[in-house]
C-alpha cells in the first residue's frame, strides 16, 4: 500500500518544553523558600512583625508550591512526553492542531489563576485539590480537550497496535478524569468559596481516594509510560519484556485505586475500609517492582552508555527513585509502620523521592534529548548537564536523608514516657526544636536541586541558539487497511486487545473503577459506618466563619484534628477521636502532618487570651515555635456578609439549620463575638494595647470561638488504648 506523507507537530512539543522549565523554576523556588521558613519562620516579614504579609504566610505558600510542582512543571512535562511520544508511536499527527493550542493555553492560564488564588487564601483545603469551584471546572474541560485530542489521534492512526505507552496514557486519561470530578463535588457559595458535598469520615475517604491516586494516575502512569518510550529510544535497545509490561500495567491499574485508606490509618475511618487499603497497598509492590525492572533492564548491555550519556545517568536514578518510593509505600502500608511514619517528617521524605527522582529526573532527561531532537544540534554542554545530573543527586539525598532521621525523631519523642506514666516530653514544641538542623539541611538539598534544574534551564536556552528553528518533522506511513474484528490465526489476546482500543479503554475503566466502589459506596450508604453522637451540634454563624479563616489560612498544613488511639496522643491531647465527631465537618480537617500539635481537643485548654496573643506572636506564648505571626488577624474586619449563604448551603448538604438559626445568624455571631471580646479584655495588658478597638468585629476573634469549639462535644476523658 503506497504510504501516506504527514508532519508531526514539533510547536507544540517546543511549547510545552519552555513551560515545564520555567515552571520547574518557580515552583522549586516557591519550594525552597517554604523550607527557609522552618529555618527562619520571619524571613518574608518584610514590613515588620506587627505587619506581616498575608500572602506570605507559609499556610498559602505551601499549596502553592504543591500545586506548582505537581500541575505546572510535571505536568506541563507529562504533555511535553506525550505529544512527541504519541505522534511517533501511532505515525500521525495529533487529532486537532486547535485543541493542541487549547490544551497548551488552557492549562497554563489554570496554573497561573492558581498562582493568583492560593496566595489570596481562596482553597478548598483539600491535599493537592485545592483549587476552588471555578477552576476546577476549567481544570476539567482543558482535561476533556486533551482527552478528546489523544483519543482522536488514536482513532486515526496508522499503527494497527497501540504500544504499552499509549495504554498508561489511556489509564491517565480516564482515571483522572474520574478522580477529579468526584473527589471536587462541591456546593458553591460564593464566586471563590464553596463546600465539599462529603463530610467527615467520608470526605476523608475520598479525598485520599483521590489524593493517593493522584500521585499514582499523574505523577505515575503517565510517566511510566514515557520511560517506556523514551527508554528504549535514548538506549537503542527494546523493552525488556513485553509480557511483563502487560502485567505491570493491569495489575497496577487495578491494585492502585484502592489503596487510598492507608493514608488514614488508626483514623476514625471504619476498620474494615483500613485493612482494605494495608492488604492492596502491599500488593502493590509486585507491580511496581515490575516496572522498574522492565526498565532497568531494558539497558541491558547498553550500560557504558550511561556512563557516557547525561541523559541515561537520569532516567537510571529515575528509576530508581521510583523502586525505593514503591517499596516504602507499601512499607509504611503495615499498620506498625505507618504508627511510626504519619504525621512526621518521613512522610515529606518519602514523597520527594518520588517527586524529586523519579519525576524530576524523569523529565529533565526528556527535555534534555528533545531538546536536541527539536533544534537538530548537539546539546550546548553534557558537561553542564553531568553537573545538574550531580547537584541533583546531591540535592535528593540532602533533602530526603534529613527529613527521615526527622521523622523517627519525631515518632520517637512523641511517644516517650517517664516511669511515673507522664510524657518525657509535654511540650510539642519540645519535639519540633530537636528537628530544626535536619530543616536546614533539607533546605541545603533543595538549594542543590534547585541549581542543578537552573543549569538545565541554560544549557537547553544555549542549545535552542544554537540550534535550527523548530519545524514540524515530515514522516510517512501506510494507512491502515481494514481487517476483521475478530482474532486472526496466530494472534494473542492481548495483541488482539491492542487493535480494539475502544474496548481497551473501557475495560481499562472497569478496572479502575471497580476499587473505588467497593470501598467508598458503602461508606455513603451504609449508616452503621459512621455512628452518630448526639452531643455533637452544628458550628455556630461565628464558629463557621472562623473554621473557613482557618481553612483560609492553612493551617491545616501544619495541625491535625485526629488523635489516633494511642496511649502517647490520649495522654498528650485527650480522648481519641470518633467518626461521629466530624459529621458536620464540610470539608473534614483531619491533615496529614504534625509541624505543631493536633488541636482537634485543643477547646478550653487555653482561654482567649492565649490564643489572641499565640496568633498575633506565636513565640510570646512558645518561645522558640516555628510558627507564623498571622497579625492580618487583629487588623482585618470579619465579613459575615455571606454567613447566611453558608448556612442555607451547608442545609443543602444535610446540616439542620432551622429557618430561625439562618435568619437570626448575624445576631448570634456579635452575641458570640461580644462575648468573646469580653473575656480578652479581662487581661490589663489587652485593655492597655487595644482599649479603643472593636475586636469583637476582627477575625481573630472568629477563629477564637472555632479553636474553643474543636472537641468540647463530647466529655474528654482518657482511655487506656495501645
Amino acid at each position: 500500500m503506497e504510504k501516506e506523507q504527514f508532519y508531526y507537530d514539533n510547536k507544540i512539543v517546543k511549547m510545552f518544553l519552555w513551560a515545564t522549565i520555567l515552571w520547574g523554576v518557580v515552583g522549586m523556588l516557591v519550594g525552597l523558600l517554604v523550607a527557609l521558613l522552618f529555618v527562619f519562620p520571619g524571613l518574608l516579614e518584610f514590613a515588620g512583625a506587627d505587619n506581616a504579609i498575608s500572602w506570605l504566610s507559609f499556610g498559602r505558600l505551601r499549596p502553592l508550591h504543591t500545586n506548582a510542582v505537581i500541575f505546572a512543571f510535571v505536568g506541563n512535562g507529562i504533555f511535553l512526553g506525550v505529544y512527541y511520544s504519541t505522534q511517533r508511536l501511532l505515525k500521525a499527527r495529533m487529532f486537532n492542531d486547535v485543541l493542541s493550542r487549547i490544551h497548551f493555553w488552557g492549562w497554563q492560564a489554570i496554573i497561573v489563576a492558581a498562582a493568583i488564588t492560593l496566595p489570596l487564601g481562596f482553597t478548598s483545603s483539600k491535599e493537592y485539590a485545592e483549587l476552588e469551584w471555578p477552576i476546577d471546572i476549567a481544570v476539567v474541560l482543558i482535561w476533556v480537550v486533551f482527552a478528546i485530542n489523544l483519543i482522536g489521534t488514536i482513532l486515526k492512526r496508522r499503527q494497527r497496535h497501540i504500544y504499552v505507552a499509549i495504554w498508561f496514557y489511556i489509564a491517565t486519561i480516564v482515571t483522572i478524569a474520574v478522580l477529579y470530578i468526584f473527589n471536587n463535588l462541591e456546593m458553591p457559595i460564593t464566586a471563590f468559596k464553596s463546600y465539599s458535598v462529603y463530610s467527615g469520615v467520608q470526605d476523608a475517604l475520598v479525598q485520599w481516594w483521590y489524593g493517593h491516586n493522584a500521585v499514582a494516575f499523574f505523577l505515575t502512569t503517565p510517566i511510566l509510560g514515557l520511560m517506556y518510550y523514551f527508554i528504549p529510544k535514548v538506549a537503542n535497545r527494546p523493552v525488556y519484556s513485553y509480557r511483563l509490561s502487560i502485567i505491570h500495567f493491569w495489575t497496577l491499574i487495578f491494585l492502585y485505586i484502592w489503596a487510598g485508606p492507608h493514608h488514614l490509618l488508626y483514623t476514625a475511618l471504619p476498620e474494615w475500609a483500613q485493612n482494605l487499603g494495608t492488604v492492596f497497598s502491599v500488593m502493590l509492590i509486585f507491580p511496581s517492582w515490575g516496572g522498574m525492572i522492565n526498565g532497568l533492564l531494558t539497558l541491558r548491555g547498553a550500560w557504558d552508555k550511561v556512563r557516557e550519556n547525561p541523559v541515561l545517568k537520569f532516567f537510571v536514578v529515575a528509576i530508581t527513585g521510583y523502586g525505593m518510593a514503591t517499596f516504602e509505600g507499601p512499607m509504611l502500608s503495615f499498620k506498625n509502620l505507618n504508627a511510626i511514619g504519619h504525621y512526621t517528617d518521613w512522610i515529606v521524605g518519602h514523597v520527594h523521592i518520588g517527586a524529586l527522582a523519579w519525576n524530576g529526573f524523569m523529565i529533565a532527561g526528556i527535555v534534555y534529548w528533545l531538546s536536541e531532537k527539536l533544534w537538530k544540534t548537539p546539546l550546548y554542554s553534557r558537561k553542564l548537564a553531568n553537573t545538574h545530573f550531580w547537584l541533583g543527586t546531591l540535592g535528593i539525598l540532602f533533602y530526603a536523608i534529613p527529613l527521615y532521621v526527622a521523622g523517627f525523631t519525631q515518632a520517637f519523642l512523641w511517644k516517650q514516657f517517664n516511669p511515673d506514666g507522664t510524657l518525657v516530653y509535654g511540650n510539642f514544641l519540645e519535639t519540633v526544636t530537636q528537628v530544626i538542623p535536619m530543616y536546614a539541611m533539607r533546605a541545603i538539598g533543595g538549594t542543590l536541586y534547585l541549581t542543578g534544574f537552573i543549569l538545565l534551564a541554560i544549557n537547553v536556552i544555549k542549545t535552542a541558539k544554537a540550534g535550527s528553528k523548530v519545524e514540524d518533522e515530515l514522516a510517512e506511513a501506510a494507512p491502515l487497511k481494514k481487517i476483521s474484528g475478530q482474532r486472526v490465526a496466530g494472534e494473542g489476546l492481548h495483541t488482539w486487545l491492542e487493535r480494539k482500543t475502544v474496548l481497551f479503554t473501557i475495560l481499562t475503566t472497569v478496572a479502575i473503577l471497580i476499587g473505588g466502589l467497593v470501598e467508598i459506596v458503602p461508606l455513603i450508604l451504609v449508616k452503621s459506618n459512621i455512628p452518630t453522637i448526639e452531643s455533637v451540634k452544628p458550628y455556630t454563624p461565628l464558629e463557621l466563619e472562623g473554621r473557613d479563616i482557618y481553612i483560609r489560612e492553612g493551617c491545616n498544613n501544619c495541625h491535625s484534628q485526629m488523635i489516633r488511639p494511642f496511649r502517647s496522643e490520649v495522654e498528650r491531647y485527650g480522648e481519641y477521636s470518633k467518626a461521629g465527631e466530624f459529621v458536620y465537618d464540610f470539608p473534614f480537617l483531619w491533615g496529614s502532618r504534625r509541624t505543631g500539635p493536633d488541636v482537634h481537643r485543643v477547646g478550653g485548654k487555653y482561654n482567649d487570651n492565649w490564643h489572641f496573643n499565640h496568633m498575633l506572636d506565636p513565640r510570646s506564648t512558645s518561645p522558640g515555635s516555628i510558627m507564623p505571626r498571622y497579625s492580618w488577624l487583629i487588623k482585618n474586619d470579619l465579613n459575615a456578609s455571606n454567613v447566611e449563604d453558608k448556612m442555607e448551603g451547608l442545609v443543602t448538604l444535610g446540616v439542620p439549620y432551622s429557618a430561625e438559626d439562618i435568619s437570626g445568624a448575624k445576631q448570634a455571631l456579635l452575641a458570640q463575638a461580644k462575648e468573646i471580646e469580653n473575656n480578652l479584655r479581662q487581661d490589663p495588658e489587652f485593655v492597655k494595647n487595644y482599649s479603643s478597638s472593636n475586636i469583637q468585629n476582627k477575625e481573630i476573634v472568629a477563629l477564637i470561638a472555632y479553636l474553643q469549639r474543636l472537641g468540647t462535644d463530647i466529655k474528654a476523658g482518657k482511655t487506656a488504648l495501645k
